[in-house]
C-alpha cells in the first residue's frame, strides 16, 4: 500500500453537545483523488474545516497525521503552509481585484520598500493559468470581468500558487457548464499525474466516478465505508449515502392535468448592462392545472430572466402580461406575485433565497409573518409551532430552529426556502434549479414533493440545467434559446438529444412537436 500523505483518525467534532462528526477516518496518498460523498448535513464540510484549520487543533478530538508527523494547526494559514489548500463551494475571490492580485492575495511578491512587484506577479499568474491549460485570461483585469467557470479555475491557480500538496475541492462544478466541468476534470487528472492529492466533494456522482480512485462515504457524522471506485456502482454509493436503496430517482406518480391556469404573454427583458440587447424576446407560454412544465436551454439562454420577469424580480427593464385563471395580474414586485398566488424558489439561494444570519425558522416564516400578528404583536408560540411542523414535513435538518440558516448545508437551505414558498399556498410554483448543490437523498425528497404538489392541482414550472431532471419530472418541456422559445414538446419519448437540437437551432426557428418526437 502506498505511503499515506494524510491520515485522519477518529475525528469527533461537537456543537452544543451534538456530535456533528463521530469517529471519522480518512486516508489519502500522493497522486490519489478521494471522493468524499454523503447527504447534505452528513458532515463533509465540517470534516474539511477540521482538516483545513478552520476549526483549530484542540476544538475537536482525534488525530491528523500529515506526511508522517502529527498536524496541530491553529489556523488556515498553518495548514496552507503545510500544503493543504481548500477551495470552498462559495468562491473566496475579491471581485474588484485583478486576477493576479487574487492569486497572490496574502502572498504578494514585493520589491524593496514593500512595493508590489506586479510584473513578477503577472508573469507567474499567467504561467499558472497556462499550466492549467487556460488561455485567454488577462491577469491584469478585475476578476469580476470573468464568469463563474473561469473564476473556479482561477481559484485552483491560486491554490497551486500556495504549493498545494493536497487540494480539497468542495462542490467545484456547482456553477460550471458542461464544457467547463470537462476542463475541471482534466485539470484534476493532470494534478494527480503531478503527484498532487485531491479530496473531491460532489453530489454529481458521474464526476466522482470519472476522476476518483477511492470513495469514502459518511452519513450522519459517521464513517460508513471506504472502497476503491473501480469496485463500486453509482447505485451502491447512493445506497451507502442515504442508508437505503433508491431504485428510481424520479418517483413519478399519476396526476391529472386540467385546464390552463397560468399564462405569460409577450415577456421581454432588456439586458441590465446593455439595454439594446434583449435577454428575453417576446416569449409566451402557458401551464395547466396539475401540470409540471420543464424549462430547458443552454446557460445564458434567458431561462432565469424569463422567470424573474414573471415573478417581478428582474433587475432590468422588462414587460410581461401575466394571467392567472384568465384574470390579468399587475406584478411589479415579488410581493405582488406572492399575493396573487405565484411563488418562486430562485436559482441563487445565497443571494436571493435566504437571509444568512437570520434563524432557519425565521427564514421559513418570512413571507407569512402577518399570519402570526396578534393585536400588533407577534405570536411567537404559534410561529414556532408552524416552524417545527414545516421543518419536519420537508425534513429540514437543523440542531435548533433558530440556528442561523448560513450554518446549514446547501440542501437544507434549499428545503427551507421551498418550505417558505409553500407556506404562501401558491397556485403556481416556479422552481429555478431546485436541486443545485443538493445531494441525491434530498433530491429524491424534493422530486417526491413536486409530484405530490402536482397531484393537488398546483401548476409547477421547473427550470433546470440537468436534462435528466427535466425529462424525469416534466409532463411538457419548453425549450428556450437566445431568449426565444425554440420548442414546446409533450414529454412522451422525448430525449436529451432532441431537447439540445431544439436549443441550438438557428434564431427565429421553432421546432415543431412532431420534429422533437420523431424517431
Amino acid at each position: 500500500m502506498t505511503q499515506a500523505l494524510l491520515t485522519m483518525k477518529g475525528i469527533v467534532k461537537t456543537f452544543s453537545g451534538v456530535k456533528a462528526l463521530d469517529g471519522i477516518d480518512l486516508r489519502v496518498s500522493p497522486g490519489e483523488c478521494l471522493g468524499l460523498c454523503g447527504e447534505n448535513g452528513a458532515g463533509k464540510s465540517t470534516l474539511m474545516k477540521v482538516l483545513s484549520g478552520v476549526y483549530p487543533h484542540g476544538t475537536w478530538e482525534g488525530s491528523i497525521v500529515w506526511d508522517g508527523a502529527e498536524l496541530e494547526a491553529s489556523s488556515v494559514r498553518d495548514t496552507e503552509r503545510a500544503g493543504i489548500v481548500i477551495i470552498h463551494q462559495e468562491l473566496m475571490l475579491v471581485p474588484e481585484l485583478s486576477v493576479a492580485e487574487n492569486i497572490f492575495l496574502g502572498n504578494e511578491l514585493t520589491l524593496p520598500g514593500a512595493r508590489m512587484n506586479y510584473a513578477a506577479m503577472y508573469r507567474r499568474a499567467d504561467e499558472l493559468l497556462r499550466g492549467l491549460g487556460i488561455a485567454g485570461i488577462n491577469v491584469a483585469q478585475p476578476v469580476m470581468n470573468y464568469g463563474g467557470g473561469h473564476q473556479q479555475l482561477i481559484e485552483i491557480a491560486k491554490a497551486l500558487n500556495k504549493e498545494a500538496r493536497l487540494l480539497i475541492l468542495d462542490e467545484p462544478s456547482s456553477s460550471l457548464t458542461a464544457t467547463e466541468t470537462r476542463i475541471l476534470l482534466d485539470i484534476v487528472r493532470d494534478l494527480k499525474r503531478r503527484g498532487v492529492a485531491c479530496v473531491y466533494i460532489s453530489h454529481k456522482l458521474d464526476e466522482v466516478e470519472a476522476v476518483c480512485d477511492t470513495v469514502t462515504v459518511i452519513r450522519d457524522g459517521r464513517h460508513i465505508a471506504t472502497q476503491p471506485m473501480r469496485g463500486l456502482t453509482t447505485e451502491q454509493i447512493i445506497a451507502m449515502m442515504v442508508g437505503r436503496e433508491i431504485t428510481n430517482l424520479f418517483p413519478r406518480e399519476p396526476h391529472e392535468i386540467g385546464e390552463t391556469v397560468f399564462e405569460a404573454r409577450n415577456v421581454t427583458c432588456l439586458d441590465v448592462t446593455n439595454p439594446r440587447r434583449k435577454r428575453v424576446d417576446d416569449v409566451s407560454f402557458n401551464v395547466r392545472r396539475g401540470e409540471i412544465l420543464g424549462v430547458a436551454g443552454l446557460v445564458g439562454s434567458g431561462r432565469t430572466e424569463l422567470m424573474q420577469a414573471i415573478f417581478g424580480a428582474y433587475a432590468g427593464t422588462s414587460t410581461a402580461h401575466v394571467l392567472l385563471n384568465g384574470q390579468p395580474l399587475s406584478i411589479r414586485s415579488p410581493a405582488d406575485a406572492i399575493r396573487a398566488g405565484i411563488a418562486m424558489v430562485p436559482e441563487d439561494r445565497k443571494r436571493h433565497g435566504i437571509v444568512p444570519l437570520l434563524g432557519v425558522g425565521h427564514n421559513i416564516t418570512l413571507s407569512v409573518l402577518q399570519r402570526f400578528a396578534r393585536h400588533g404583536a407577534l405570536d411567537a408560540a404559534a410561529e414556532l409551532d408552524t416552524i417545527r411542523t414545516e421543518m419536519k414535513r420537508l425534513s429540514v435538518r437543523a440542531a435548533h430552529p433558530m440556528l442561523p440558516i448560513a450554518n446549514l448545508s446547501g440542501g437544507n437551505q434549499q428545503k427551507a426556502v421551498l418550505t417558505r414558498m409553500l407556506l404562501t399556498h401558491p397556485k403556481v410554483l416556479i422552481l429555478d434549479e431546485p436541486t443545485r448543490g443538493v445531494d441525491v437523498g434530498a433530491k429524491y425528497e424534493i422530486y417526491k414533493l413536486i409530484f405530490e404538489l402536482a397531484k393537488t392541482g398546483m401548476a409547477i414550472i421547473v427550470v433546470s440545467s440537468e436534462l435528466p431532471e427535466v425529462l424525469g419530472l416534466s409532463d411538457r418541456v419548453l425549450v428556450i434559446g437566445e431568449g426565444e422559445v425554440r420548442g414546446d414538446f409533450v414529454n412522451d419519448g422525448l430525449t436529451q438529444e432532441q431537447i439540445l437540437t431544439a436549443a441550438i437551432q438557428p434564431a427565429g426557428r421553432r421546432a415543431q412537436p412532431n420534429e422533437a418526437n420523431a424517431a
